[in-house]
């Protein structure tokens, strides 16, 4: 099979990608831990999603906050009103536990984000990018998630981390062993 190089992806060329089970690509993305879009009956993932995933260029904490953001964009496109009411109110109160600096930057950039387009704010929410990593440091989306759901994203996040690790073939583990 040919793997396309264009930005969005097949289910199935993701799952050759990530090696994982096509069941367990479709899991990821009904869970909004893998962001996706609907071309007529099938869904397609971003390239940039799924090599973030293979290749993460970001810390651990940066992709945990990641992943409780997609799920979060999940949520946003359910009920949009609903978020968007949750993430004011937290700006309001950010705004006024942090009146200047750099975070006041940021929360600026959120109100704005928050007050156009929707596909921006999925955008800033899912994108493994610098500029979207800064802002999500900023999140005004405290609260969208219950604790329960929270706690399922982190454990599928850890889960995910183990089925990524290869274990040391023996010549490297004795190699390591000598050096040490």
């Amino acid at each position: 099979m040919t793997i396309r190089t264009t930005d969005l992806l097949t289910i199935g060329e993701a799952a050759i990608l990530l090696r994982f089970p096509r069941r367990r690509v479709l899991d990821l993305c009904a869970r909004g831990l893998l962001p996706y879009v609907s071309v007529g009956s099938h869904r397609r993932v971003r390239r940039a999603d799924v090599e973030a995933l293979i290749h993460p260029v970001l810390t651990r904490a940066e992709l945990e906050q990641l992943w409780l953001h997609q799920a979060i964009a999940a949520r946003y496109t359910a009920q949009p009103s609903a978020v968007l009411a949750i993430a004011e109110i937290n700006l309001r109160r950010l705004r006024r536990l942090h009146p200047g600096g750099a975070e006041w930057e940021w929360l600026e950039r959120w109100e704005v984000l928050l007050a156009g387009e929707p596909a921006a704010v999925v955008e800033a929410l899912t994108s493994p990018a610098r500029y979207a990593v800064r802002l999500r440091s900023a999140s005004p989306f405290a609260g969208v998630l219950s604790e329960r759901e929270r706690r399922a994203v982190l454990d599928d996040f850890a889960e995910s981390r183990r089925d990524q690790a290869r274990p040391l073939r023996l010549t490297s583990l004795e190699r390591v062993m000598r050096a040490v």
